[in-house]
């Protein structure tokens, strides 16, 4: 981490960001799926973000260190180590680094030299460019001490490993293309990466519904911004709850179809929110818990639109109190069902959320909440049974 990020600017281009993280934080993600115990950083000293990212690793259970030459990083590493070694700038996808370094022989990643050598990458042969990164034995670190003390230890330790016959193995076309294998050398880079890496991150996966695809637009608009400003996914996950207890005030008032609207909202900020941790939690390796945020944020919305449905539907006199509890839940319960139980695009719109906010908000403003309700869950369970069944795995 020495490389400044373009002349004139001081910090190194390992500090670039991209979607909110650093490139080194981003590196630090690839070495806890690799299964990485240390983390050594080649820096001329401390800096704020070296300690930042110092508290990352240690808070993801590696130790970390900072060697500020070749033969400091020699004295860190015995024989009996193996090192994964990431260039400086290196912007890789986690998955496909674990599955090139498959296995615990030593390897080096390398790729044609065609566009390789504009784009960052160093020349190996005539043929061949290195791609920044690397599986090398301990042993090999010790032949640092041999060289001048200036030495760009990544560059020599490529070249001992070469000549010590370590196998090269090419990384494929689709694992370089895109924003899956990429060097940043200048915050210009930083700033097209991050486009192009939110894009393909943000994907739609599965059926489009309409609330999906303004969430999607919504991250794709601001979500950079709200990354750069930090706790993206905290912001937007608080302003939901702000959402719900507007909500929750409007109903009280007698402003049901207007509480139902800023359901719709609300679930669509989840929605923001779900996209915005998965972006975090890549960014540093971190797993997706058992029980993700958003998912209780969406039980959240749906007693909301429980309590709503309630408070718009009259309990008659002789009706028991548990027949009226149940109007809301058996719908609520159902969508919360079919999409485990069906698949397809039509499933997909039964669990919009946004679309079920507007629908019962145009409805309970011609006060007829009751019967939409009704013809809905009778809706979902036609659904479930003409609908295409689910293939597990």
């Amino acid at each position: 981490m020495t490389e400044p990020a373009t002349s004139g600017q001081p910090f190194p281009r390992a500090f670039l960001r991209v979607a909110g993280a650093s490139v080194a934080q981003h590196q630090l993600g690839m070495a806890i799926a690799l299964e990485c115990q240390r983390v050594i950083c080649m820096a001329r000293g401390t800096s704020p973000e070296l300690i930042a990212l110092q508290h990352d690793a240690e808070d993801a259970g590696l130790q970390f260190a900072i060697a500020t030459g070749a033969g400091q990083l020699a004295g860190l590493v015995t024989a009996g180590d193996e090192l994964v070694v990431i260039s400086e700038g290196l912007f890789a996808d986690p998955a496909q680094a674990v599955a090139l370094l498959e296995g615990r022989a030593p390897v080096v990643l390398v790729q044609p030299v065609e566009g390789a050598l504009a784009a960052g990458f160093e020349r190996i042969d005539i043929n061949r460019a290195t791609a920044g990164l690397m599986r090398v034995s301990g042993a090999m670190v010790e032949r640092l001490h041999e060289l001048p003390v200036d030495v760009d230890a990544v560059s020599a330790l490529t070249r001992i490993a070469l000549q010590s016959g370590t196998a090269m193995r090419e990384v494929p076309a689709v694992a370089r293309s895109g924003s899956g294998w990429r060097m940043v050398r200048s915050e210009a880079e930083a700033y097209a990466l991050e486009d192009e890496w939110m894009r393909a991150r943000f994907a739609q996966d599965g059926v489009r519904t309409p609330g999906r695809t303004i969430a999607r637009f919504a991250v794709l608009s601001f979500g950079s911004s709200l990354l750069h400003a930090g706790n993206a996914s905290n912001v937007v996950s608080a302003a939901v709850l702000v959402a719900l207890f507007i909500a929750a005030g409007m109903g009280w008032f007698g402003f049901v179809w207007c509480a139902f609207a800023l359901l719709a909202v609300a679930w669509l900020l989840v929605e923001a929110s779900r996209l915005l941790r998965a972006a975090e939690r890549q960014a540093l390796g971190q797993a997706c818990p058992a029980i993700p945020r958003a998912d209780a944020l969406v039980w959240l919305v749906d007693v909301a639109f429980a309590a709503l449905i309630l408070l718009d539907i009259e309990r008659f006199p002789a009706e028991p109190l548990v027949a009226w509890l149940c109007t809301p839940a058996i719908l609520l319960l159902l969508l919360v069902l079919l999409p485990r139980v069906a698949e397809g695009r039509i499933a997909g719109l039964f669990g919009d959320r946004a679309l079920l906010g507007l629908l019962l908000a145009f409805a309970s403003g011609f006060g007829q909440v009751l019967p939409v309700v009704r013809l809905l869950s009778v809706g979902v369970v036609v659904a479930a049974l003409v609908l295409p069944r689910r293939r597990d795995g």
